[in-house]
């Protein structure tokens, strides 16, 4: 554990304070990755196939001998048919091989999509980001009064007196997804800076609109955010207050429930 600075939001030094234990946790990226998979495949839509599709039909099975349209000496396939007047045939039914029949191999609604993580080790997963975002920028403690602006232009201010205008600059440079057709490319904005702050505060709405920052409450904190991708090199901002909850927030975390944020 080592110490540094804590700031205004004039980014003056006002005194400093001793990070938690938290932050010299030993890295463990095979668990990031995992944490990050496992926080993904929540947002999956389970299947929700109807059990009867395909099988809700006219068609009728005659087998018995010289009954009326038995379809005797023609063959397994053509006996299910929908059942048509006048003694004519109708079409097979029922059979996946067939027009309009049923689907051959159907997806299972009991197929597990969710990639399962133990609650102690996705806790662990959530203090390798910390620590290793840690490892690769020095956090930024800023005090209390950052929770409570407002407006946008006020948190840019802050930022550039955190000295961090240029990696907001390069968060407003669209980059083109390629290998897609021309009118479906996406601009894809790249987030390097975090703001967790101790609460639903102001300073969420005011940050959200930021290109190149990313702003969460600490309850709500997962490893997409802190680790989007698997990669942990992200400058962090903690707030004094999301500092001080953040041992005993990581304590109680679980997958499934941070899960439920990102979908949000």
């Amino acid at each position: 554990m080592h110490e540094v600075p804590i700031y205004d939001i004039n980014g003056i030094e006002e005194r400093k304070i001793t990070l938690p234990e938290i932050f010299d946790h030993p890295i463990k990226y095979e668990l990031i990755r995992r944490a990050v998979i496992s926080e993904r495949s929540y947002i999956l839509q389970p299947q929700g196939h109807y059990l009867d599709a395909g099988m809700q039909t006219t068609a009728k099975y005659y087998g018995r001998m010289n009954s009326y349209r038995s379809g005797r000496h023609m063959g397994i396939a053509i006996r299910p048919r929908e059942k048509l007047g006048g003694g004519r045939q109708g079409k097979v039914k029922q059979i996946p091989s067939a027009t309009k029949g049923k689907r051959a191999h159907p997806h299972m609604i009991e197929k597990k999509i969710y990639e399962h993580m133990n609650n102690k080790e996705y806790q662990s997963a959530i203090m390798s980001c910390i620590s290793a975002a840690a490892k690769h920028h020095t956090p930024i403690i800023i005090n209390d009064k950052i929770e409570g602006i407002s407006k946008t232009r006020d948190m840019l201010k802050v930022f550039e007196n955190l000295k961090l205008g240029s990696e907001i600059r390069k968060g407003r440079e669209k980059k083109t997804r390629k290998g897609v057709r021309r009118r479906s490319r996406q601009n894809i904005y790249k987030k390097s800076v975090l703001l967790v702050v101790g609460s639903d505060s102001k300073a969420i709405k005011a940050t959200r609109n930021i290109p190149g920052v990313s702003v969460c409450n600490i309850d709500c904190i997962n490893a997409n955010v802190l680790s989007p991708g698997g990669n942990s090199s992200r400058i962090t901002i903690w707030s004094e207050s999301a500092l001080k909850k953040s041992m005993d927030v990581v304590k109680k975390l679980s997958v499934k429930q941070q899960s439920d944020y990102i979908k949000e």
